[in-house]
């Protein structure tokens, strides 16, 4: 019986290749695609990825039925929120100039099932949005023709009564999307351009409302008399709060495209900061705007810019309003068909996703492949199935992604850089390389029986010490810390930290509804879950992180991704338990497309390491005795390499 189970060696070699991190190659910004876009253009793609129908929609259902003027409020929080997470993309993308966004941070952190999971998920969520989307400007058009389109096929196609079916087949929905993965296909540069028209339109659009709105303005709709300006408190607010939060989820967007930007390193965290931060002053002056034109109670949640115009006496400025609605549509439909060929493109050149996947048309540049097949699922999504039940499914893969995308950052922060050889105080991996010694001349490091044992200045690892070693004003307190390898602790105390935030979000959403605790045990949980998030914390604060000039640098690191972790995962336990039956369902055949595919042709297989015969490892210091120094370390029976036979023989007798 006992033979037929895993020896341990080989459950630790499995686990290893499941949390293998991908090995970046030394030139990154050598690629296949063409690297033709500026500032502008990322930042005009980030702000069609986050200005779409939600400023049409969004403002007025929040408004009436959530949070009432305080919308602005909930925004501005929403804004502060997503710029955590905004930032841990931007260092990402300054730092990995490689197209795979999340799942490209990922896999090069924390491993590779993490990594493949990721973008798994983030997959699903580009066409389920990129064909909600789709039906939602067929919808929008339709309603301008007093929907002629609906009851045309309605009439002359029939409906269906099946579950997770739409009622009617939607073509037009499908006709754009077949449509935009056209013009798509031809490259970034084409992309860009018609991204640029409908941006300026839709900004022009907004333009438009502002001004014309604080024109007609009228502060008493803010008065005691209309219900205040917070009529449902402060728990409406962050209710309000948790449903913007996804108006901003298109900036992700701008790190899928960094393998195409001419200066990645500059132009990425530039424009994310400038989308991000026009996305959020549109979604607050839209919302003042709106709220100050008509009463909050009054507004219509479907379409409540062009019906605040209309109750006001200008019924003409609907049609731009919904002109600058369906131009927002149209980009966030270019991001989405944007976006996902290009993970699908890493995925596929990482070996981990079907390899059809990972070809570049010579001409275009572009994985044409990938825009076709995906153009055409989303196409077909938009045609025939019911997207209202599977939006929610969006939220949880956006927050999961960002929620992988803090921890990395975290993780990725206190590695040792590229190279670099551990010193005392952190027992890392040894290289063969040449190193200072402890007089100013050479010192040498070669194989040895323990990859453990380094002889090297304890006095130099205390001035120049490495990403991932312990601080040394806190050796004297903590000096036990300093026989792990550099970065381990840290690795250790993130798992610890999300564990806790993990824990602490269960309690605060379940505790009192669910779970029915008394209010003592509330609060012990609450204190002790508390606890381990802040020690957590602060014990990867004490450890020494990198520091770079050339690329940005998320500040207040690990706080800020620290704080963007609980956020989401605090979010992500909101959402309805259908949501997280689905999402497990999605994951299952994930593994089972990792598992039965991704593993065996990942291309990390061929870069592991093979088995080294080595008889020992040694240091050499300038002008000291070797025999002496070997004799020293090695084990009672073992020759050392380069020793005369009389040692072995000792030995032996």
């Amino acid at each position: 019986m006992a033979r037929w189970l895993p020896r341990s060696t080989d459950l630790t070699r499995f686990c290893q290749k499941l949390n293998r991190v991908k090995t970046l190659e030394d030139d990154m910004m050598e690629t296949s695609f063409n690297r033709c876009l500026s500032t502008i253009d990322l930042t005009l793609l980030g702000i069609g990825g986050m200005v779409g129908s939600g400023l049409y929609v969004l403002t007025g259902t929040v408004a009436k039925e959530i949070a009432g003027p305080a919308v602005i409020v909930s925004f501005i929080i929403a804004g502060f929120a997503s710029l955590l997470a905004a930032l841990c993309y931007a260092e990402f993308g300054a730092r990995v100039p490689k197209t795979g966004s999340a799942y490209m941070f990922t896999y090069v952190s924390v491993g590779e099932i993490w990594a493949f999971l990721i973008g798994w998920n983030v997959l699903l969520e580009y066409m389920i949005g990129g064909a909600a989307v789709a039906r939602a400007w067929s919808g929008y058009l339709d309603s301008i023709f007093n929907h002629k389109i609906k009851n045309f096929t309605e009439t002359h196609v029939g409906t269906w009564q099946v579950p997770f079916l739409a009622r009617y087949p939607d073509f037009l929905a499908a006709a754009i999307l077949l449509v935009a993965t056209a013009f798509i296909s031809f490259g970034a540069k084409v992309s860009s351009w018609l991204n640029h028209v409908f941006s300026a339109i839709s900004m022009g659009v907004i333009l438009f409302i502002l001004i014309m709105g604080f024109v007609l303005a009228q502060p008493k709709n803010w008065s005691t008399q209309e219900g205040g300006f917070a009529p449902y408190g402060l728990s409406g607010i962050m209710a309000g709060t948790a449903t913007c939060f996804y108006a901003f989820v298109g900036f992700d967007v701008i790190a899928a495209s960094s393998e195409e930007a001419r200066n990645p390193q500059r132009a990425v965290p530039r424009a994310i900061a400038f989308s991000l931060g026009l996305a959020t002053g549109a979604y607050i002056l839209v919302s003042v705007v709106l709220t100050l034109m008509v009463p909050w109670h009054t507004l219509d949640p479907d379409s409540a810019l062009a019906d605040a115009f209309y109750r006001r006496g200008y019924a003409w400025a609907g049609f731009l309003v919904a002109a600058g609605s369906i131009c927002a549509m149209n980009t966030v439909l270019l991001s989405n068909l944007f976006s996902l060929p290009r993970i699908v493109y890493a995925m596929a050149e990482d070996g981990l996703f079907f390899q059809v996947f990972s070809r570049v048309h010579p001409r275009t540049q572009v994985p044409v492949v990938g825009i076709v097949v995906f153009g055409l699922l989303m196409a077909l999504l938009a045609l025939v199935f019911d997207l209202e039940a599977l939006v929610q499914f969006l939220s949880i893969g956006t927050l999961l992604a960002y929620t992988f995308v803090a921890a990395s950052i975290i993780v990725l922060r206190f590695q040792q850089h590229k190279g670099d050889v551990p010193t005392p105080g952190a027992s890392g991996q040894p290289n063969a390389e040449p190193h200072e010694g402890p007089s100013g001349g050479e010192l040498k490091e070669y194989e040895s029986f323990s990859d453990k044992l380094h002889l090297v200045d304890r006095g130099k690892s205390k001035e120049q010490r490495e990403p991932g070693q312990l601080k040394a004003a806190f050796e004297p307190y903590l000096e036990f810390l300093s026989d792990f390898y550099p970065g381990e602790v840290v690795t250790v105390a993130v798992v610890t930290l999300m564990v806790s935030a993990i824990c602490l979000c269960s309690i605060l959403v379940f505790g009192n509804t669910h779970l029915h605790l008394p209010t003592w045990s509330y609060s012990l949980l609450l204190v002790l879950f508390s606890l381990g998030f802040l020690l957590s914390l602060l014990l990867i604060w004490v450890h020494e992180q990198q520091h770079s000039t050339q690329t940005f640098q998320i500040p207040l690191v690990p706080l800020s991704p620290a704080l963007s972790i609980i956020l989401n995962i605090y979010l992500m336990l909101k959402l309805s338990y259908m949501t997280w039956l689905r999402f497990a369902v999605w994951l299952l055949l994930g593994l089972l497309v990792y598992f039965g595919y991704g593993i065996w042709h990942s291309k990390e297989n061929l870069r592991e390491p093979r088995a080294q015969h080595v008889s020992a490892r040694y240091v050499v210091f300038p002008g000291g005795s070797l025999e002496e120094r070997v004799q020293a370390v090695q084990p009672s029976c073992q020759p050392a390499s380069g020793l005369p036979d009389t040692d072995t023989d000792d030995c032996k007798r």
